[in-house]
């Protein structure tokens, strides 16, 4: 989490924006490629922003989210949804193989609590648990989240809108393979934009909707900088994510605000879109120091 960045943020952090309607030239790949059971290798598209030698942390929130996905499909009776997942990062997340062992603390037939954890190199470099919760028809009392432009929760679509070139600000192979589409111009702490990607989370597997969504959220850190990188550190030692309902399509939408505290920590805050409106809500908690 803490090599040297090399790319100097622009004062004007929209001058990356290209014009409405362009895309950049979708990656093919993946992420990551199988390496035997519950074993994955990332490919150079997961290296780091703090340092490309490291793992992103984003596609690999959404790799446990696959693996924890491919623990539960195979039992019988009915499906849990998972509805809260919290990551504690360990220590370095070094570009090598990692396994991923997954275990359920709490049984239950509506509630369940299960752990992951993401060894690399027989070290444990990820702790996570997420609660998995029963599925009713509760649209009759659904509401909450109805901010967004328009009242009813819904960000401005992302085919509307341009692309702006985050590897002006940040290096790293997950970086430069993310299309980012800001719905306003990106301000100092506070950035809301819509992150996709044309690559796979893992070679030659189906990932959920969920598991895609996720491996995109990390991403939130470095969309609303407060901090020139160069300048200063701000890596996130967690990330929570609470869902109140499971997301569709292939985007993932940050409406992100960044606070630094006046003694070395900070809180990134987010609330997570799809194209339908609002899913729920992201937090993580930052180390922040100059460099």
């Amino acid at each position: 989490m803490e090599g040297a960045v090399r790319h100097k943020m622009s004062s004007a952090t929209t001058a990356g924006i290209r014009s409405r309607g362009t895309r950049p030239s979708m990656n093919i790949g993946s992420y990551y490629e199988p390496a035997g059971e519950n074993r994955y290798k990332p490919t150079a598209h997961a290296g780091g922003a703090w340092d490309p030698a490291e793992q992103h942390f984003s596609p690999l929130g959404g790799l446990v989210v696959h693996a924890i996905d491919r623990f539960v499909a195979g039992r019988p009776g009915e499906k849990l949804v998972l509805s809260r997942i919290s990551y504690d990062i360990l220590g370095r997340l070094a570009l090598d193989e990692c396994e991923i062992r997954v275990e359920t603390l709490r049984p239950g037939r509506t509630i369940e609590l299960v752990e992951a954890v993401v060894l690399i190199g027989d070290r444990a470099a990820v702790r996570a648990r997420a609660w998995l919760l029963s599925s009713g028809d509760t649209r009759a009392v659904a509401g909450g989240d109805e901010g967004g432009e328009d009242g009813g929760g819904r960000l401005t679509p992302p085919e509307e809108l341009a692309s702006w070139s985050l590897t002006d600000v940040w290096p790293g192979g997950y970086i430069a393979s993310v299309d980012v589409r800001p719905v306003a111009p990106p301000r100092p702490g506070r950035t809301t934009a819509w992150i996709g990607t044309g690559l796979d989370l893992v070679a030659g597997e189906a990932s959920s909707p969920l598991a895609s969504f996720v491996a995109l959220i990390d991403t939130a850190n470095g969309i609303a900088v407060r901090q020139s990188p160069t300048e200063w550190m701000f890596p996130n030692v967690d990330l929570t994510v609470h869902l109140h309902r499971q997301p569709e399509g292939r985007w993932t939408g940050l409406d992100t605000t960044v606070s630094f505290g006046p003694t070395g920590q900070g809180v990134t805050s987010t609330v997570l879109h799809d194209v339908a409106g609002p899913v729920g809500h992201a937090e993580q908690m930052l180390t922040v120091r100059p460099l």
